[in-house]
């Protein structure tokens, strides 16, 4: 029952992810979430961030944000990182995902998704069926009805991690 909400991976942080590695396994299109994946909750695109889409952009990737939030949120990012952005997303509905394959020219077979929430950003992309990398959030500080989502996520993730411990035996 739970597996639909398992992450392909469960990463520290999006800046750990190994992306020259997935452009060499065929993977050319990454959607991420963008508060507490690439930034603090709120906090605009800082130098980091906009590396790393300078970085993936040389390697070949297309990029896309997939957020629930308002569009000055989303823009805010993307004018500084220079990333397409799909904003008030309905994540966990699978159009959104599928809507940014389509705009970044992916499919699933080449496509990750990137994001810190098991409820909306994972099991979302699990629904479309692209592959998942689920990262620790950046900063603890979040909105309370994100708090009170943690507290089911890390019942999931006691799983997964078993699950995973069990794989490796």
């Amino acid at each position: 029952m739970l597996k639909k909400f398992y992450p392909g991976e469960y990463v520290d942080s999006t800046y750990s992810i190994d992306f020259d590695r997935l452009y060499k396994e065929g993977y050319r299109g990454i959607i991420f979430d963008i508060d507490n994946t690439l930034v603090p909750h709120g906090a605009p695109a800082d130098d980091r961030a906009c590396a790393l889409f300078t970085h993936l952009k040389e390697l070949g990737f297309s990029c896309m944000l997939l957020s629930n939030n308002k569009e000055p949120r989303v823009k805010m990012f993307h004018d500084a990182a220079g990333v397409s952005y799909i904003y008030k997303a309905g994540k966990p509905k699978p159009a959104g995902y599928r809507r940014a394959m389509e705009e970044m020219g992916t499919d699933l077979s080449n496509t990750i998704f990137v994001g810190d929430q098991i409820f909306t950003d994972v099991y979302g992309a699990n629904l479309a069926g692209i592959r998942t990398i689920l990262v620790k959030p950046i900063h603890p500080k979040e909105e309370i009805q994100i708090v009170l989502k943690r507290y089911l996520e890390k019942i999931v993730l006691f799983f997964y991690l078993r699950k995973q411990k069990n794989k490796d035996r």
